[in-house]
């Protein structure tokens, strides 16, 4: 019985799909089709085409058609034919991206050299061999139910794994049925607040990201700046007015400092005397080196504190994971908003979070990182001492990056000078609320964390050159 090319295209073949249009006869429309496609760079250099049988049963031609059209591409230089390696796009010159002319495409900012951004952990690090392993395990014991409509609240695997973990490590007091998965710290916001699950007037540190304050602005709620010294956010500030705080207790951010214990203590009285709600960011909690570990605010008050955290500093922010423990009274105005289903979120990867952390994985994954960033502070500490002892680094008992203190006047020409240099790294500047009153500070904000480690050296080294020199004084000479 003659196979249907349905079916026959499913066992033997690849996609491609053409439209046979153009010069007449079957050949020649293939022939057009395919240089429209190189052309056009939907097909890019070095793809493999189907083989003859399998582009014919797709098409409904018979294969020496296919074997003839692509003989004559072949002769023109647009294919190439290796024994064993099938036919491919030949290495022509890549077209210009779509909408961009090639003047625009010289025009783009150059990806930098070296980078010392905050925000981003060692891609390099992530822990392949034990993620994969957590994975093949987790897909082979979930249950079926697990591949169908996702539960808005997330996986319970995953909750109960979290659950625990926050409570042994974090100090957090959460029960899984409070917790609720979400993709990360920004969508934890997005629903909050563009949800209508909290509303605005909302108090927030004086420095922080200016991505987060733009999303809270999408969803028109008003942010009030509270000043921050060497005890962290001066939370003596808030107001009646105010609903709700945003935090980073644990390691203030950018400036590094923790919360002060009276400080901690007045915010969770504030909270219970106004009614209010504190929101605690905890996004580099588990990183700490000089220092005992500083638990969550949210062990104090788990009522009037919503705890978010997310695996962005701690593996990757390619995987799209976080979370919120909730006060009870709001688990079911989030899921609502959340909808019936879960969205965001994928099951394989919330059920290979949760063997992770099951498995002590992610513990042994934090504990080896946070040896690594260490050494990797105390060599820019030590940098800076030798070559640079002018220039303080302040905020590194803890996290994933450093407050570089410049002279004053001196940061914008500390930034311009990184950016002709090819270093991305980004001035303190950059993170201050537009509203902030207190005095502002010159500084640089360094990510020691991001580059691998065979490029850190370098990266100090051109950090090392756009720094401002040391000025000399009466009391130098």
């Amino acid at each position: 019985m003659a196979e249907d090319w349905v079916n026959l295209a499913e066992r033997i073949g690849t996609d491609l799909h053409l439209e046979l249009s153009g010069p007449s006869g079957r050949r020649a429309a293939l022939i057009h089709a395919l240089r429209e496609a190189i052309r056009s760079g939907r097909l890019t250099p070095g793809t493999r085409l189907p083989p003859y049988r399998s582009l014919a049963a797709d098409l409904g031609l018979a294969r020496n058609t296919i074997a003839d059209a692509y003989a004559d591409l072949v002769a023109e230089g647009w294919l190439i034919a290796r024994q064993g390696s099938g036919t491919r796009v030949a290495q022509r010159a890549r077209p210009p991206a779509p909408g961009r002319s090639p003047q625009e495409t010289a025009r783009r900012t150059p990806t930098p050299v070296h980078n010392l951004r905050q925000g981003q952990p060692d891609a390099s690090s992530f822990p392949r061999s034990p993620w994969l392993a957590s994975a093949r395990r987790a897909l082979t014991s979930a249950p079926s139910e697990a591949f169908g409509p996702g539960d808005p609240r997330g996986r319970p695997e995953l909750r109960r794994a979290l659950a625990d973990y926050l409570a042994r490590a974090r100090g957090v007091r959460a029960d899984p049925e409070r917790v609720v998965v979400c993709s990360g710290f920004a969508h934890a916001l997005r629903l909050l607040f563009g949800g209508k699950v909290l509303r605005g007037p909302l108090a927030v540190e004086s420095y922080g990201l200016a991505f987060h304050r733009s999303l809270l602005a999408e969803a028109s709620i008003r942010t009030y700046p509270l000043a921050v010294d060497e005890g962290g956010a001066r939370v003596e500030e808030l107001t009646g007015g105010v609903r709700a705080v945003l935090l980073t207790p644990a390691h203030q951010f950018p400036t590094g400092v923790p919360l002060h214990p009276e400080r901690r203590g007045s915010v969770v009285d504030w909270a219970c005397s106004s009614g209010g709600l504190i929101l605690e960011d905890d996004y580099d909690g588990e990183f700490r080196y000089d220092r005992q570990p500083v638990g969550a605010v949210q062990g104090l008050a788990p009522d009037r504190v919503v705890y978010l955290g997310s695996v962005s500093k701690s593996l990757s922010p390619a995987i799209r994971l976080g979370w919120m423990v909730m006060p009870d009274q709001l688990v079911d105005e989030i899921l609502a908003v959340k909808g019936e289903r879960e969205a965001w979120a994928g099951v394989i990867d919330q059920l290979t979070l949760a063997d992770f952390i099951d498995s002590g994985s992610y513990d042994r994954h934090i504990r080896r990182m946070r040896q690594r960033y260490r050494r990797r502070r105390d060599r820019l500490t030590a940098t800076l001492v030798e070559r640079a002892p002018h220039i303080q680094a302040s905020g590194v008992a803890a996290g994933l990056h450093a407050v570089l203190r410049l002279p004053s006047g001196t940061e914008r020409a500390a930034v311009a000078a990184a950016n002709r240099n090819g270093l991305a790294v980004d001035g303190l500047a950059a993170f201050r609320h537009p509203a902030a009153t207190m005095p502002a500070a010159d500084g640089l904000v360094v990510g020691y964390a991001t580059p691998p480690d065979h490029a850190f050296n370098a990266a100090l080294d051109a950090l090392l050159r756009v720094l401002p020199p040391h000025r000399r004084t009466t009391s130098d000479r």
